[in-house]
């Protein structure tokens, strides 16, 4: 999805939710200012639906919650709020708020080239703010490709790329699959 910052006064976090509460469209929250969200291509949806009821499936029997786009993570000791395209609680914590999570172990980003700049950068600085946070899973919507964020045991963030033919490894939640099961009908091509 992509973000475009709206000419509003700030806001609060409370004003937030109660105005945003009535808009047809999601916005973020990011430092007072509230930014629109657009939607993503037909490859973008398709690779969140199948993101999600994949980890939703694996996770049935557990009591951790599976979040799509429509669920606010809220940035760890801060008011901001943003929507990632799959996410994935385990916390106890988070099962005490009914607007938002604060405390994911996994974030999945599917990448357009929109976002995808910010989805690597800025988003990924304020994400792991959150001492949870393990993976961070970007994925491409125009290749068969995924960069996956992985917080080892020292706390240092090592990147691994996968790609056609590999088998990806969710740590964070005890998930393996082929890349492969993501992409499978798509048209891939360059946006």
């Amino acid at each position: 999805m992509i973000a475009i910052k709206e000419n509003f006064p700030q806001i609060t976090p409370e004003e937030y939710f109660a105005w945003e509460e009535k808009q047809l469209e999601k916005h973020e929250l990011i430092n007072g200012q509230v930014y629109a969200m657009s939607g993503g291509s037909v490859n973008h949806s398709r690779i969140a639906i199948r993101f999600t009821t994949m980890v939703d499936t694996h996770l049935d029997a557990s009591s951790c919650i599976t979040g799509n786009s429509d669920l606010r993570i809220n940035i760890v000791g801060t008011n901001n709020y943003i929507y990632p395209d799959v996410s994935v609680t385990c916390d106890d914590r988070d099962k005490t708020t009914a607007q938002y999570i604060t405390y994911p172990s996994l974030i999945v980003e599917v990448l357009s080239p929109s976002t995808e700049s910010y989805d690597r950068s800025g988003k990924f600085r304020l994400y792991r703010k959150n001492p949870n946070l393990q993976d961070y899973l970007l994925v491409s919507s125009t290749s068969i490709e995924m960069d996956l964020y992985h917080k080892n045991d020292a706390g240092e963030w090592l990147i691994i790329n996968y790609q056609e033919g590999d088998n990806v490894e969710l740590k964070s939640i005890n998930l393996s699959f082929p890349i492969e099961q993501v992409y499978r009908g798509l048209e891939l091509k360059p946006e």
